[in-house]
């Protein structure tokens, strides 16, 4: 009777140290929500590399746009050396070529303007004593612009057009190239007539102008076409 007794309590003890061994590795292996969220130094550490290449690629892949605004830059600089038109004119003939000069080019357009407005008999050359014969006859003349002076900062070209009055420039072309300086400048001079060529006025501005670059200049018609001038000022180039 003990013995069986004996061997009872053996068994029940058995069992009871299973069962305790079982909860211990229940609780063992199962972590907590932190642990599974929570990355290890290690995972940290492996992953530094991939983020120092990604950095490096990212670099790499920056430097051809830096190349491409360093292109735009030299483009652009070149695109800046502007051009403009000055021009005047009394009866509007050489104010049309200015302005396809102007559009064909892309340049800028300035008008000189006289002070004192020419009338249609200021404009007769036919009166021994109109205004522009009184002018005209006298080298000294220097006729008053009314319309506001003009910055040739940052052009490096001017197309300078007027009319030939008496065969030369008006004398109010001289007032202005007269109080300009065109040091560094290109200038092409254009005039506008029925019949006459430039005679000396291309000249005469550049002696009084005293600075600039003067090249030979284009006489035109009335109603120049766009592909005439088109064709004049490519053979500039």
């Amino acid at each position: 009777m003990k013995k069986t007794v004996a061997m009872l309590l053996s068994v029940m003890l058995l069992l009871s140290l299973a069962a305790c061994g079982g909860s211990a590795n229940t609780n063992t292996a199962a972590p907590s929500k932190t642990e599974e969220t929570a990355p290890s130094q290690d995972a940290v550490s492996e992953n530094e590399p991939e983020r120092a290449e990604a950095g490096t690629e990212a670099a790499a892949a920056a430097e051809p746009e830096a190349e491409a605004g360093e292109t735009a830059e030299v483009e652009n600089a070149t695109e800046g050396e502007k051009a403009l038109v000055v021009y005047f004119s009394a009866t509007g003939t050489t104010k049309e070529v200015a302005e396809k000069i102007a559009a064909l080019t892309g340049a800028d357009l300035y008008e000189i303007k006289a002070a004192q407005e020419y009338t249609e008999a200021d404009l007769n050359w036919n009166n021994s004593d109109s205004r522009t014969t009184h002018e005209q006859d006298d080298t000294s003349a220097r006729p008053e612009i009314g319309s506001d002076p003009v910055s040739l900062d940052g052009y490096s070209t001017v197309y300078i057009g007027y009319p030939i009055w008496w065969g030369e420039e008006p004398r109010i072309m001289d007032t202005f190239v007269e109080s300009c300086d065109f040091d560094g400048i290109t200038m092409i001079p254009f005039c506008t007539s029925s019949s006459s060529g430039m005679g000396r006025s291309g000249k005469n501005l550049a002696d009084n102008a005293g600075s600039g670059n003067w090249l030979e200049g284009q006489r035109f018609g009335a109603g120049a076409s766009e592909s005439e001038i088109q064709s004049w000022i490519e053979g500039l180039k």
